[in-house]
């Protein structure tokens, strides 16, 4: 709020800077003493608002973003932070804003209940989680990411999460394994684990096994598998290719993270169509968890360019 309305005091002068520095949002510890009475009149007065039990805002109006993220903080018990997908935002995450605020408190301690603000308990909020300086005071990106992942309202925008993160630079893979190996239980543990790996690149992402029996369990011709290509600037290895229907697949693991490896992936794929094939791409995702759409969608492909459904291969 104003500076005039505080006492034109040393401490006054103090609590105008505080003021300034937490978007005139200020918790009843910070207030001097001698101030107390100040902060009182101006609530009596309604020029100032109380949010929670502790907290005071020094104006009368709706809270802007920045102050209710200030009040959501100081409204929560000692070592509470911003979490999840609002601390994740703060920190640069793009494209996966919500009004709703996060907060992670720890276990045992009283929720504010403020409108707006979205409660999650934890053991686990020292420093390698918690940002000792940011303010408001928030989770780390990696801690950030894993919950905001965990927290999803469905598994596909939790994979989502994971790989925009990773995809924008804001944490590595490496960062999160170890965010969450300190997590502790989470929903979608697995999940969140699987998809740093497809994050990180590599078949240990790319599951030939599963693939290998989606073609069996829809009883498709065998493919060649690994199948080398030569190119101009070396050898492309085809994740699966039936030659004499001139189609080749490829499983993507990595989710095309970086600019630069996208546009080396389509140069591939261009490659690939110069040289008579169709060319199929399925997500790691996918060939684990959606195996009939993967199987569907393979027999579709074989069958349009002349599979009759029975012939060896």
């Amino acid at each position: 709020m104003t500076a005039e309305l505080v006492p034109a005091t040393c401490d006054g002068g103090m609590l105008t800077r505080l003021l300034e520095s937490q978007a005139g949002v200020l918790h009843r510890s910070e207030v001097p003493p001698e101030l107390i009475r100040h902060v009182r009149r101006e609530l009596h007065a309604r020029r100032w608002q109380r949010v929670g039990r502790d907290v005071f805002v020094s104006h009368n109006g709706a809270l802007g973003y920045g102050q209710r993220l200030q009040a959501a903080v100081k409204a929560s018990p000692r070592g509470s932070a911003l979490a999840g997908p609002t601390a994740a935002e703060l920190d640069g995450l793009q494209g996966f804003s919500t009004s709703d605020i996060f907060v992670t408190q720890p276990c045992g301690t009283r929720h504010p209940r403020l409108p707006g603000v979205v409660v999650h308990y934890s053991r686990f909020l020292d420093e390698a989680d918690v940002h000792p300086l940011r303010t408001p005071r928030r989770c780390r990106p990696p801690r950030s990411i894993v919950d905001a992942a965990a927290w999803a309202s469905r598994d596909d925008r939790a994979r989502a999460i994971v790989l925009a993160a990773v995809q924008q630079r804001l944490v590595t893979p490496d960062q999160l394994h170890d965010a969450l190996s300190r997590r502790g239980p989470c929903l979608r543990h697995a999940l969140i684990a699987e998809t740093i790996d497809d994050a990180a690149g590599g078949i240990a992402s790319v599951p030939e096994r599963e693939f290998a029996l989606i073609v069996r369990a829809f009883h498709l011709p065998e493919p060649a598998r690994q199948r080398i290509l030569e190119r101009p600037d070396g050898r492309y290895y085809l994740d699966a290719d039936w030659a004499e229907f001139g189609l080749a697949v490829e499983v993507d693991g990595r989710g095309h993270l970086d600019v630069i490896a996208w546009d080396s992936d389509l140069d591939r794929a261009n490659d690939i169509v110069i040289d008579g094939r169709t060319l199929l791409r399925f997500t790691s995702y996918a060939v684990r968890h959606r195996p009939d759409s993967v199987g569907e969608t393979l027999m579709r492909a074989l069958i349009a360019r002349g599979w009759d459904g029975h012939t060896a291969v």
